[in-house]
């Protein structure tokens, strides 16, 4: 990079846990600036987190709109927005800054609803901006090496995945005063999906990203298991894939003693491979009739797409915040192929509008399934 790119951010204010990380992530490999935000609805509080963050007074915005519009009309206008509101604010400020001219980085899912999602993706089509979606999770260079074995073959024709997405910190009613748990527990700005919506599209996400299979039908059973929760809290999902192969999701906010126990297996004819994200640096790879092997981030059995964005030596752990600053750096790197032709290194997929609509058509296809008694269901 000959210079740094210029960031803007909507949402993210004081209080808010991740437009922090976000702003941790674009920072780690120096390639963005953070100018210009429209950090809160609340034009006291946006103008009092962009002082914190060292923005510069005229470049604070009392309104995404306002913000779209004349960050388009300045020679020194951001090059990319970041959208890190509640689910049910993703729509406006994408297709304003998209219509402005301004790439997308967006946090996950892609909205509250589908109607809103298919806009978002028209806004894309139209304008031809980059649109990239933050499943972080894909960033974990283990994931990128497991991706890149099954592609090469050595799991073989492919016959179970299973993940898991499993926390406890909803176990209880949500507290009105925790600002992450009372939105999350709102279907007017979470979505209809709640739990499934959350953290069962990072789970469904990540299986297909590393996996490389598409989804034909699928048959869940979403539960609310607090009293009086409007969303559900607990997803159990089958899965049937093109090709033969069979799966299984589950997302759970109530599981007592988990933290953020996100877990992927897959198993082949010839092989299978185990991962956990807590402990990301890390990953079981077993051929048929031998014995386990222990894959290291960076270590002797790394390859490929495995020794990208290796930003430590191997034994220095590396984990959520670096995996999302990957995401930030594929999105500059993208950008800058539009401006001067850099080129990006092959086989990167940086997650973008074709992952968030298959994660909406998911969260649909989960809650028709689930209110029709677990009936399969097409994707």
């Amino acid at each position: 990079m000959t210079q740094k790119l210029k960031l803007g951010m909507v949402g993210g204010g004081r209080g808010a846990f991740i437009g922090a990380v976000h702003r941790i992530a674009a920072r780690i490999d120096d390639e963005w600036d953070l100018v210009a935000g429209a950090l809160s609805s609340d034009p006291d509080r946006a103008a009092a987190s962009a002082a914190d963050l060292g923005i510069d007074a005229t470049r604070s915005y009392a309104s995404y709109a306002d913000m779209a519009k004349s960050e388009a009309a300045r020679a020194d206008g951001i090059d990319a927005v970041a959208i890190v509101t509640p689910n049910h604010m993703h729509a406006g400020p994408a297709i304003a800054f998209l219509e402005a001219g301004i790439h997308v980085i967006c946090d996950k899912p892609l909205s509250a609803t589908m109607e809103d999602a298919l806009k978002i993706e028209d806004a894309v089509k139209r304008t031809g901006k980059l649109f990239i979606l933050t499943h972080n999770y894909t960033g974990y260079p283990m994931m990128r090496q497991a991706r890149e074995m099954i592609a090469n073959g050595e799991l073989g024709d492919l016959r179970m995945v299973h993940v898991e997405y499993v926390q406890d910190w909803l176990t209880e009613a949500a507290d009105p005063n925790n600002k992450q748990a009372d939105w999350r527990t709102d279907p007017a700005r979470s979505g209809a999906g709640g739990c499934v919506g959350d953290i069962g599209t990072h789970a469904f996400n990540l299986a297909s990203y590393v996996t490389g299979l598409e989804t034909q039908k699928l048959a869940a059973d979403l539960t609310a298991f607090v009293p009086d929760r409007r969303v559900d809290d607990n997803v159990e999902v089958m899965l049937r894939f093109k090709g033969g192969a069979k799966g299984m999701l589950w997302a759970s906010q109530i599981a007592v003693g988990n933290e953020n126990a996100l877990r992927l297996r897959v198993f082949g004819t010839k092989g299978g491979i185990e991962w956990d994200q807590e402990t990301p640096n890390q990953m079981t790879f077993t051929r048929f009739g031998e014995p386990k092997q222990i894959y290291t981030r960076g270590g002797a059995a790394a390859a490929g797409a495995g020794l990208r964005n290796l930003r430590t030596p191997g034994g220095h752990p590396e984990g959520y915040l670096e995996a999302f600053a990957t995401i930030y750096a594929e999105a500059a790197q993208i950008i800058q192929v539009k401006k001067d032709g850099i080129g990006v290194p092959d086989g990167v997929h940086t997650p973008d509008i074709s992952d968030g609509i298959l994660g909406m058509k998911f969260i649909a296809a989960c809650i028709d399934s689930s209110n029709n008694d677990t009936a399969w269901v097409s994707l």
